[in-house]
């Protein structure tokens, strides 16, 4: 192991926990509403009318609602598109009202910096970097990509879109996972292992550098983490493909929650 390589680690994991325990982090989603979820516009604890429309969201709203709009006060109609995920145009004090379509549904998030999952937060049980971890990978491209349809974590089937497949060796054994490709190039697996939901978190996320021309990348477990919905219960997270179950035990990378 180098001590740059364990270093590097030391700063990714740092990192992360910043990132999660940022005041708009994962850890501060308090709800995630599906406007078709209700007819008369109203979402729980959030105040307005909201209504999908076509491709957009309109917000309806009175001064009495205490809404901003790109940090003015709202009053009165407005059209909104889906938002930056955490950004967002529509604020209720320090709370973000996010827009957001998955599947052709329109739903809002409410980020609140005071949530109690947030302060309850103590850390990510993670294990030390081992290099016996990391190791080359090749990636192969489906071609056309491909569709899974994969139960997420609000129990509702969604499509998972796949770009091709990570082979790579663990262990003296030789494995693959179904990936997607992210905007950047980054490859992104969705997987679990025989330590999931014993002694890690039910499934975990790995994401890989983008391949080189020939296909070559590195797979580091070391670096997988856990989904945003191990922090808080109101995210989507897609659960593993069919293949993405590796039938090892990947004690590296973060685990679960202290």
């Amino acid at each position: 192991m180098t001590v740059d390589a364990s270093d590097d680690w030391k700063r990714w994991h740092e990192q992360r926990v910043e990132q999660v325990s940022a005041p708009y982090g994962p850890l501060a989603l308090t709800g995630t509403h599906w406007i078709e979820d209700h007819p008369d516009g109203r979402l729980p604890g959030v105040p307005g009318v909201w209504a999908a429309d076509g491709d957009g969201v309109v917000l309806t709203a009175t001064e009495t609602d205490g809404l901003a709009v790109d940090g003015a006060p709202f009053a009165g109609e407005i059209r909104l598109a889906a938002d930056r995920e955490p950004a967002a145009r529509v604020t209720l004090g320090e709370r973000r009202l996010v827009v957001l379509i998955r599947e052709g549904v329109w739903g809002v998030r409410d980020y609140d910096p005071a949530a109690g999952t947030r302060r309850a937060f103590r850390g990510i049980d993670a294990t030390p970097y081992d290099p016996n971890w990391s190791v080359p990978g090749h990636f192969t491209p489906y071609g056309d990509w491909r569709t899974a349809r994969v139960e997420t974590a609000d129990g509702v089937e969604r499509l998972l879109v796949l770009a091709g497949e990570l082979a790579f060796t663990l262990a003296g054994e030789d494995l693959t996972l179904k990936v997607a490709e992210q905007a950047d190039g980054r490859l992104w697996a969705v997987f679990a292992d025989t330590t999931s939901g014993d002694s890690s978190y039910r499934f975990r996320f790995l994401y890989s550098a983008a391949p080189d021309t020939d296909g070559s990348t590195t797979v580091d477990f070391n670096r997988a983490q856990l989904p945003p919905c191990a922090f808080a219960d109101h995210f989507i997270c897609p659960f593993p493909p069919p293949g993405n179950r590796l039938d090892l035990a990947v004690e590296a990378g973060e685990r679960r929650l202290v």
